[in-house]
């Protein structure tokens, strides 16, 4: 079960609905809205491009002007990890970013210590990975991102733990949910000695594929708790298991995506 509840990843209370700029005409061409900073590149001398998974719109790109730049205004406001709350002027292509308020500056926490900075960059691309579409909203999916940054940045759990249940739970967002309580083929219930990525979760011996993993029953475990929330279970794991645990998650994940993620080779794991 998939809660959508930012205490059980310890976010903060969720704010208002954006609110809309109008001009002279009528119009609408700002608007303002929540977000987390996913992902940055350089445009041009001073400018950059940047991706956002914001509350209402969804993933959003969108130009932030002379933040290079000493004098920025809100350079520091747009780096990844951040939480920010902005305002945006709606572009053809790009938006672009007019004001940037500090909702949360995780990134100052994350990224001075190497377990958590890997696996934040694994939870942001893993969130830029699950939406396909640009502008279609993702509350959830948000909501758990805010979460998993705020764990890792309050050192609530260990960093690889996190990143699992973050991974878990936005597959469950998107629809693809890991089958742990019967087998994924025919329903028998568990437990379930075997784990099949492309079969969706735990299978038994009869309805076993070939590429099958052996999975301990602690494992299957952690990850039930993992995908549920259920902390006292996950962060009691001895180190064996969550390794385990780690590298079915990962394998799960890459399945789905069709192709890895770079930032997963660089987690550094229980």
């Amino acid at each position: 079960m998939i809660c959508e509840d930012p205490p059980r990843f310890a976010t903060g209370a969720a704010s208002t609905s954006p609110r809309p700029v109008r001009g002279e005409n009528g119009a609408v061409p700002l608007y303002r809205d929540e977000a987390v900073v996913l992902r940055t590149q350089k445009l041009g001398e001073a400018d950059r491009i940047v991706t956002l998974l914001t509350r209402r719109h969804g993933r959003v790109r969108a130009v932030a002007k002379g933040v290079r730049r000493t004098a920025s205004r809100f350079g520091a406001r747009v780096e990844p990890f951040s939480h920010v709350d902005l305002q945006l002027h709606e572009g053809r292509s790009l938006d672009v970013v007019t004001q940037a308020e500090t909702i949360e500056p995780y990134g100052e926490r994350i990224a001075n210590d190497y377990g958590r900075y890997t696996a934040g960059t694994a939870v942001l691309e893993t969130a830029e990975r699950l939406t396909v579409e640009e502008r279609e909203p993702s509350i959830r999916l948000y909501l758990l991102v805010v979460g998993a940054l705020r764990a890792l940045a309050e050192g609530a759990h260990t960093p690889s733990l996190v990143l699992d249940a973050f991974i878990l739970r936005a597959m469950a967002v998107a629809g693809y949910a890991p089958a742990l309580d019967g087998c994924s083929r025919c329903g028998e219930p568990g437990p379930h000695r075997f784990f099949a990525v492309a079969a969706g979760g735990v299978v038994c011996a009869e309805h076993r594929p070939a590429g099958a993993v052996t999975v301990s029953v602690a494992a299957t475990d952690v990850l039930g708790a993992l995908l549920d929330g259920d902390w006292p279970v996950a962060d009691a794991a001895e180190t064996k298991v969550q390794r385990e645990v780690s590298g079915i998650v990962a394998a799960y994940l890459q399945w789905h995506l069709e192709r890895g993620l770079r930032s997963l080779r660089l987690v550094e794991r229980a």
